[in-house]
């Protein structure tokens, strides 16, 4: 039997081939990602910078960028802590129901974020399940700041947990068992060994949730009522720009979120290489 042909590496293809895959995916980036930024920034700065500044510094925008804000502090810290509670669970325990857990945290990902939304006008509206109850003792949740603060930290509880469960699990159960034959208790066990473990992944569960905190649309469009300059965030003001056909400033507007991405970007390739550099010293 004849040996089998040697493998040929990758850098050995034809530069055909390798110059028809680099236009393939710059092509693309340009098309999908690139040209669509640029038209933003363009027509965020059409009228002039006096122009841009006006629309960022419109008392509705404040409103909505302080809102925005408030509730990203909010609903990011819940979810680290869901996500830390979570992992922690899933990975250093056993117990029933670890797949039924497992799939809830995955539930945002396949349930739309509009019908999330729904939900909670379902349980907390005014003709909801628990709507009366509330009326009566004066709680207003939907078409409020609580409501916003729901909705977004339902759609954005499983970034945490999902980017703490492969480094938990990798890390495995035995230093954690060596701390408490050593004598530590849970709580010491937890904040010298296993959260240092897996900060990295901590870090870059917060950055993805904060992204998507500040870009949540669907569902906190649904339970916010649009009320401009109070239950308004950053991206609801910005459709209402855009439909009132003030495109300068919409896009004004558009461009913070522009920059949150890319500071969003930079942290995370930030966090790879810190996390690469700590791992090879």
């Amino acid at each position: 039997m004849s040996a089998p042909a040697p493998r040929r590496p990758a850098l050995a293809d034809p530069i055909a081939a390798k110059a028809t895959l680099m236009v393939v995916a710059f092509g693309f980036l340009s098309l999908f990602l690139l040209v669509p930024l640029g038209i933003v920034f363009i027509s965020a700065f059409k009228g002039g910078f006096s122009t841009y500044l006006a629309a960022l510094t419109d008392p509705d925008a404040g409103a909505a960028i302080r809102l925005t804000l408030l509730v990203t502090l909010i609903a990011v810290p819940l979810n680290v802590v869901f996500g830390l509670a979570a992992a922690w669970a899933l990975t250093k325990h056993d117990f029933r129901g670890k797949g039924l857990l497992l799939a809830v945290i995955d539930l945002p990902f396949a349930v739309s974020p509009v019908i999330s939304g729904m939900l909670f006008v379902l349980l907390f509206g005014a003709a909801g399940l628990f709507g009366t109850a509330l009326a009566d003792a004066d709680i207003k949740i939907v078409f409020a700041l609580p409501g916003i603060v729901m909705a977004t930290v339902f759609v954005t509880f499983p970034y945490v947990a999902r980017e703490l469960l492969p480094a938990m699990a990798a890390k495995g159960r035995d230093q954690e068992l060596a701390a408490l034959t050593l004598g530590a208790t849970g709580m010491q066990t937890f904040r010298k060994v296993t959260l240092p473990n897996v900060r990295y992944a901590l870090f870059h569960g917060v950055v993805l949730c904060t992204a998507r905190a500040v870009g949540e649309f669907g569902a906190v469009s649904v339970v916010s009522g649009h009320i401009r300059g109070e239950t308004n965030t950053i991206p609801l003001h910005i459709e209402i720009l855009y439909n009132e056909y003030q495109f300068t400033s919409a896009f004004a507007v558009a461009t913070l979120l522009v920059l949150v991405a890319f500071v969003t970007l930079i942290a995370k390739k930030l966090l790879l290489r810190t996390e690469s550099q700590g791992a090879t010293a």
